[in-house]
């Protein structure tokens, strides 16, 4: 059974690896159980057990996390990446290709939100390319309720609020 383990925790690391942004725990997880390697809790144990032996970093918002790999997941990497197999290497290229726009999206649209001073919420928008930040947007809200909404729009509106900021700033 640590063999097994040994190969989940060197399949996760080597997706983070692979790509020049972090993934969220629901890729990562949509990613081993689509192709049936595990089940859903192994999966969150062995993220888990990344987390807590340092060899990923957690980038946490009210509905997602997103996942990178440290400098010590990549000496890890080196060390183990002979435990998982080309074919499982080739799994995890092939659904990169499939998914990478979606996978992309994913991670470079930022929503959270916290309690401000005072009264009210501050909400904290963003679309990233990689580590170059392309709008940070930071509104502050009477309510919860205004904040969450903000939040649960802001990946289907972020496009529309972009060229309307633009639009006006450039008149």
């Amino acid at each position: 059974m640590t063999e097994l383990h040994t190969m989940y925790r060197v399949m996760i690391l080597y997706m983070l690896n692979r790509l020049e942004y972090p993934l969220t725990n629901t890729q990562i997880t949509n990613f081993i159980l689509e192709k049936d390697y595990t089940n859903y809790f192994t999966v969150q144990q062995t993220i888990s057990n990344l987390l807590s032996s340092g060899l990923i970093t957690a980038e946490s918002t009210h509905n997602n996390t997103r996942y990178h790999i440290t400098d010590e997941g990549k000496e890890t990497l080196r060390f183990f990446s002979d435990k998982i197999s080309p074919a499982i290497k080739q799994d995890i290229s092939d659904y990169f290709a499939e998914h990478h726009y979606d996978l992309k999206e994913e991670t470079s649209v930022y929503a959270d939100y916290f309690k401000a001073a005072g009264n009210g919420y501050q909400v904290r928008c963003q679309i990233k390319n990689l580590d170059e930040t392309i709008l940070d947007l930071t509104l502050r809200t009477a309510n919860r309720e205004q904040a969450q909404a903000i939040c649960a729009n802001w990946k289907n509106q972020k496009d529309d609020v972009y060229a309307l900021l633009m639009d006006q700033l450039l008149k």
